[in-house]
């Protein structure tokens, strides 16, 4: 049976249960399937901080807490020996170079996360509305690493104007929360990112269905040899 991604992603952005859903079906069809392995417990965490973490956290943890892939390839999930609190903020995700922070808010069972830019002037430095659910933010991280493995899978390359213009005529928008200015779509067997100022990235299936996206888009790709239109 096929995979509905944009099904699947809808089903997500209802509750924490279609979140997880779709994190284990988009592993299974995009990436790797999850195993047994591949969660880890935060209940040591709990202890260290005194306190009970939000049950989609929780969750999270225990479904893919270990897998880099999924999580970690240019920003980092944190670790649960890593976790702590920021002003009254749960800190579990960093930028890969440190310019932000990802934070949870610590009440109720899904609960909003934030966003922390760090700022020269640590006055004006505060926590920052991202996403109105944890599990939501979930799905949004897993599309956004998995497409930066680098396994013959994705590709990416910056646009023309005119470009821009087609993605949206060529592909089905997702709906995957608008952050940073990005624009998510799916393909035949593709997940196709438009980031703002018009960089496209894409990860296939299978290579023919990365391959598809290339042709329909020739230009100078970074994997992908140069497609001529």
């Amino acid at each position: 049976m096929g995979f509905d991604i944009i099904a699947a992603v809808r089903r997500a952005s209802v509750d924490r249960d279609g979140a997880w859903r779709f994190v284990r079906e988009y592993a299974e069809h995009f990436v790797t399937p999850l195993g047994e392995g591949d969660g880890c417990a935060v209940d040591e965490a709990e202890e260290r901080l005194g306190l009970r973490l939000p049950a989609a956290v929780r969750e999270a943890y225990a479904l893919f807490g270990r897998r880099a892939d999924l999580t970690s390839i240019q920003d980092e999930l944190l670790a649960p020996e890593q976790l702590r609190v920021w002003d009254d903020v749960l800190v579990h995700r960093v930028e890969n170079q440190g310019c932000a922070h990802w934070g949870v808010a610590l009440s109720g069972d899904d609960p909003p996360v934030f966003l922390r830019p760090d700022l020269a002037d640590k006055r004006v430095e505060r926590w920052e509305p991202f996403l109105d659910r944890f599990s939501l933010a979930c799905v949004e991280m897993v599309l956004a690493e998995s497409l930066m493995l680098e396994d013959g899978l994705t590709d990416c390359r910056e646009l023309g104007d005119d470009e821009v213009e087609r993605v949206g005529r060529a592909f089905t928008p997702l709906v995957v929360p608008d952050v940073g200015g990005s624009r998510w779509y799916a393909g035949d067997d593709a997940v196709v990112r438009l980031v703002e100022g018009g960089f496209l990235m894409v990860r296939g299936r299978t290579p023919a269905a990365l391959g598809a996206v290339v042709e329909a888009f020739p230009g100078e790709w970074q994997w992908s040899e140069d497609v001529e239109g």
